[in-house]
């Protein structure tokens, strides 16, 4: 993800030298300097977040707690922006000492081709300027939602964090029902793809709910009535709505585990 937004800004226009980038490996930061030309450090130290507006914890959360204490001492006015899964303000305010510069994301992954969606949170500490630079980040790869309430953020990760994951099910769903009817792998691959892909245009582009062009297609006693009657048959919306609801129930409960730590 950490590269995903760098390779959006610097398409957007943003410099490689407006960068420092810290990673423990050196195997990712000999990457990074050769594909961005950016500065890489194998540690947080002053060098690296001096001079910058905004620093963004793209790290695992169990590693976050780390991170923090290390920058810690280093910060002045700089926005934290924080895209660890599961990791509340709070927690992370408390780990920097009581700094509150801080924005929390929530990313999902088809930010690494620029379509993608982020949900963020702003603590008061955060000014209209601070808000501006950290969404500047999250718009190099997609759109952006803010949220009033972090606890939000639990439900952008069950919606759009995870939600990708739903789409490439049914995805992989129709690919193999075309694979069963006959289909070549190619093909079946193509005829699944193309039709999420420009079902999807279809929504963006017009003014009807999706509900709606649903029903313009099922006519009646046709053959998607039928297919259709078995998806209800099966509850299959019913299932999915659950299926969002036990994410952010887990996305609550990664939250409250995390910030245990001292």
């Amino acid at each position: 993800m950490a590269r995903a937004l760098i390779g959006g800004l610097v398409a957007r226009g943003s410099a490689s030298h407006a960068f420092a980038v810290v990673d423990v490996s050196a195997e990712a930061r000999s990457t990074i300097a050769a594909r961005f030309g950016v500065a890489t450090f194998s540690e947080i130290e002053a060098p690296a977040v001096s001079h910058a507006d905004v620093i963004v914890l793209a790290v695992k959360p169990q590693n976050v707690r780390g991170a923090a204490r290390e920058l810690a001492t280093l910060l002045k006015r700089q926005v934290v922006l924080s895209i660890a899964a599961g990791i509340r303000l709070s927690d992370l305010s408390r780990w920097l000492l009581g700094y509150r510069r801080l924005v929390r994301a929530m990313p999902n992954t088809p930010a690494m081709v620029g379509a993608g969606i982020a949900g963020l949170f702003a603590l008061s500490g955060v000014d209209g300027e601070g808000r501006l630079r950290a969404a500047a980040v999250l718009e190099a790869v997609g759109g952006i939602l803010w949220c009033e309430r972090e606890s939000d953020l639990d439900a952008v990760t069950a919606v759009s964090g995870s939600g990708p994951a739903y789409v490439f099910y049914f995805l992989e769903a129709l690919e193999e029902a075309a694979l069963e009817l006959g289909f070549a792998p190619a093909e079946a691959r193509r005829l699944a793809l193309v039709t999420f892909s420009g079902a999807i245009r279809l929504v963006e582009q017009g003014d009807s709910e999706p509900g709606l062009l649903r029903a313009q297609v099922t006519s009646k006693g046709g053959t998607t009535e039928r297919a259709v009657k078995v998806l209800d048959e099966a509850d299959v919306k019913a299932v999915l709505k659950a299926a969002v609801r036990a994410a952010a129930e887990r996305a609550k409960e990664l939250g409250d585990r995390l910030g245990e730590e001292p």
